[in-house]
């Protein structure tokens, strides 16, 4: 059996404005009906190979996460990383968890062989996926640590490449030579030449083989993340890991920690496609069927247009005359126009947004929480209108507001309203004005998803002005 342990607490800020800080690219549809992060679940979803995920990601996160992964039918342990430590402590973090929850055990219980992927990676198909993490399962085992190696398709600057030497453990895998990051144009065409592959950055070991790898090169790593697993505690039905030992250890990546030193490091050259996924232009190659070929989502409208990329938010129309490899993202808040050649540069442009204090450079409208989600839709000086869904069986929290009023409208579905001593229920054209300092909760309790509409009126209208009585869901009082 194989623990999949999935990465899940990057930004995708070359995906912008589709991708953002509040809401990354591994939770967004791109090219299909699943997010990045559910098809890495459904990638690993057979119970003859795969234990149950572990799934490492950061707090503003954890609803999103799980609530992915309710949805298409799976179960996994959620580690919540206090700060950004990029994959080095990641690791590290669930090498000693693992460790932790499997002493007392015996065999393959105590030292699982664990399967790292990144949650924002487009793989397939599925069944050569798995063909080759079995076929890596011998190099592995024979204490190597295995990284999956991609036949380059081009001389591209912005991946790793590896390599390789002579076959490891008698199988398909061979060892891991020499590690070259990101390298200028002409080395990377000499790399293709020489049969190097790229690194994929998705790993195969045994628990036992990281450990011993982080204690020779990376002490300080193994021995915080120990501490952050002595010191984590339970949050709900997640695991938070202790941030005080998060807070002492250097940010830094598992190739220069532990990759590029490590003796016995294998490459298996793979046969399932890959992606990172890492801008604009990865995913019109995804998408496009051939060099003129547009991808396209939404209502999108071209004519006398090639090999664009063109995504149009649902309520927006996008309308493309005589251009030719561009990217157009329309959002409902933010538009982008980029050469397509140029969208590794989106990442630079989107920090000097978020530097400006760009609203749009952080989040969208649409903001989820545990319980379902909102979107602004208007707003004013003194009031703002929102569209509010609720999932079924779900409750906000019992709150008052100190500076503003609302009134709720009902336009689909069945809502139990809270207000100070009343308890009401609305139907579709039911409404109700909660008075500002009211104690108020929202609940759905039938079985379709609850819409309202909410305005708001009042002399400040932050996400901070609500104080929470009663929350199920244990939140701050901004989330």
């Amino acid at each position: 059996m194989i623990t999949p342990v999935i990465l899940c607490g990057g930004v995708g800020s070359r995906l912008w404005p589709l991708s953002r800080p509040d809401m990354p690219k591994q939770f967004v549809p791109l090219l299909g009906d699943e997010t990045p992060l559910q098809e890495a679940l459904l990638r690993v979803a057979d119970p003859e190979r795969f234990a149950p995920p572990v799934i490492v990601t950061t707090h503003p996160y954890r609803f999103i996460a799980a609530e992915q992964v309710r949805r298409v039918g799976r179960e996994a342990t959620i580690l919540l990383e206090p700060l950004r430590r990029d994959s080095g402590m990641a690791i590290a973090s669930v090498v000693a968890w693992l460790e932790a929850e499997g002493s007392g055990e015996t065999g393959a219980a105590a030292d699982p062989t664990v399967l790292v992927l990144a949650a924002d990676h487009k793989i397939e198909p599925r069944e050569i996926f798995v063909e080759d993490v079995l076929a890596a399962r011998g190099a592995a085992e024979a204490g190597h640590i295995v990284t999956f190696g991609v036949t380059p398709t081009a001389p591209e600057t912005g991946f790793g490449y590896i390599e390789p030497g002579e076959s490891v453990a008698g199988g398909p895998a061979r060892k891991a030579q020499r590690f070259i990051e990101k390298p200028k144009r002409d080395v990377a065409e000499g790399l293709c030449e020489a049969g190097c592959f790229w690194n994929s950055g998705n790993f195969l070991f045994k628990n036992a083989t990281m450990r011993e790898a982080l204690a020779a090169h990376a002490p300080d790593l193994l021995e915080g993340a120990i501490a952050a697993v002595a010191g984590a505690d339970r949050d709900l039905e997640f695991l938070r890991l202790g941030e005080a030992a998060y807070a002492a250890v250097r940010p830094i990546s598992i190739d220069y920690a532990v990759m590029e030193k490590a003796g016995k490091v294998a490459v298996l050259p793979v046969r399932h496609e890959w992606s990172d996924v890492g801008s604009w232009e990865a995913v019109w190659k995804l998408g496009a069927a051939g060099p003129e070929a547009m991808v396209t989502r939404g209502s999108v409208h071209a004519h006398e247009t090639r090999g664009a990329v063109a995504f149009a938010a649902e309520g927006v129309d996008v309308a493309l005359v005589g251009l030719e490899d561009v990217v157009v993202v329309a959002t409902g808040d933010a538009v982008l126009v980029a050469d397509r050649a140029r969208s590794q540069d989106v990442k630079a442009l989107h920090a000097r947004m978020e530097a400006a204090g760009v609203k749009s450079a952080k989040g969208g409208r649409r903001v989820l929480r545990p319980w379902g989600d909102f979107e602004s839709i208007d707003q004013g000086a003194r009031y703002q209108v929102k569209r509010i869904t609720v999932s079924p069986g779900q409750k906000l929290s019992l709150q008052r507001h100190f500076h503003r009023a609302e009134h709720w409208v009902v336009v689909r579905g069945t809502a139990e309203v809270t207000r100070d001593e009343e308890t009401i229920i609305l139907h579709e054209n039911d409404s109700v004005y909660l008075p500002i300092g009211c104690v108020h909760r929202l609940v759905n309790p039938g079985i379709i998803d609850l819409e309202l509409i909410e305005v708001q009126v009042g002399s400040y209208l932050g996400e901070d002005d609500i104080v929470r009585i009663e929350d199920i869901y244990q939140r701050d009082s901004e989330e």
